[in-house]
């Protein structure tokens, strides 16, 4: 079976959706919403990725996300594999819990962003599941509505902003927006998709058949466009860190693989060669490291004051 296009490029928008095998569930119970939940954080911390929306059924879920750069792959599998390796540890299962690839439709975020984040917190409504979309605790309506305050990795402004005023005032007519739609009948955006790739308008459709589709068709063994990142490399954070803690040394070399491991973006067995370890010792060692930041506050307080030096300050809501 043929894969789907993807295009791909820094900044780019998708709607995600990913479902269970044999459209089984894929969660169930709390704890394993909460775990896929917190995934979706560590992909903004380790590979730049931003989630606008979201909602978590039983056997699939919906994302509205970004790729500052342009690494949607990669996002992806730490998504899916981390969770599925999760999923299967626990209940003592080997294979695939997903259903194929996710499926990745390229979004023009200005013209469809208010539209999919609607469909994405209607979806438990159409579904039976609640009457109103506040009913329902597995999706980021919550956050939108201005109930809850949203965690530190979801991104609300962009949507929000749309419905001008301050805060409080948008986050009204948000609520007003989404609401207008219940118990009527109405299309979903999904439906104005342009060969199952790509959702805007005229002009954005075309713009991105002649700067992806047309090379892929002349170049099929080369991938869409990839910008480079800006990222901060594993020698410049390593360094970094070493001269910031040079009286330190031991501790330096833990912080050091600690933030390789979460901001680089880097796999593991790439941060293990430039220290001179196997990736096995990265993950240990980042996760020892994680234990005593929740343990003593003055070393957590110590490596944000370091991610701030090396530009890796904390993803803004």
């Amino acid at each position: 079976m043929a894969r789907p296009l993807r295009i791909q490029y820094p900044g780019a928008f998708y709607h995600i959706t990913a479902r269970g095998n044999e459209r089984k569930d894929v969660y169930k119970n709390n704890r394993d919403r909460e775990k896929f939940l917190s995934y979706l954080g560590t992909a903004t911390e380790r590979y730049g990725a931003r989630i606008h929306a979201y909602c978590l059924m039983s056997n699939h879920y919906h994302l509205l996300l970004e790729t500052p750069d342009g690494n949607l792959p990669q996002i992806m599998r730490h998504i899916n594999g981390a969770y599925t390796t999760y999923f299967n540890v626990k209940r003592q299962r080997s294979g695939h819990l997903f259903q194929g690839r996710y499926k990745a439709i390229l979004v023009e975020a200005d013209e469809y962003a208010t539209q999919l984040s609607r469909y994405i917190h209607l979806n438990p409504v159409r579904a039976g599941m609640v009457e109103e979309p506040g009913d329902y605790r597995w999706s980021s309506y919550q956050y939108y509505a201005g109930w809850q305050t949203p965690p530190e990795w979801l991104q609300t402004d962009f949507i929000t902003d749309f419905f001008g005023g301050k805060k409080s005032i948008a986050q009204k007519r948000y609520r007003e927006f989404v609401c207008s739609l219940l118990n009527q009948e109405y299309e979903s955006p999904l439906k104005e998709v342009v060969a199952s790739t790509i959702l805007g308008s005229a002009p954005f459709v075309m713009e991105m058949q002649e700067r992806f589709v047309e090379t892929a068709k002349r170049n099929p063994d080369v991938p869409a466009l990839k910008e480079l990142s800006g990222r901060k490399t594993v020698e410049e954070i390593r360094e970094g860190v070493y001269a910031s803690l040079a009286e330190k040394p031991q501790l330096a070399r833990k912080v050091a693989l600690y933030i390789c491991q979460r901001y680089s973006g880097k796999k593991l067995k790439e941060i293990g060669a430039c220290f001179g370890v196997g990736d096995s010792a990265v993950a240990k060692t980042s996760q020892r490291l994680a234990e005593l930041m929740a343990k003593d506050a003055r070393v957590g307080k110590q490596i944000k004051r370091l991610r701030n030096e090396l530009g890796l300050s904390d993803v803004q809501t």
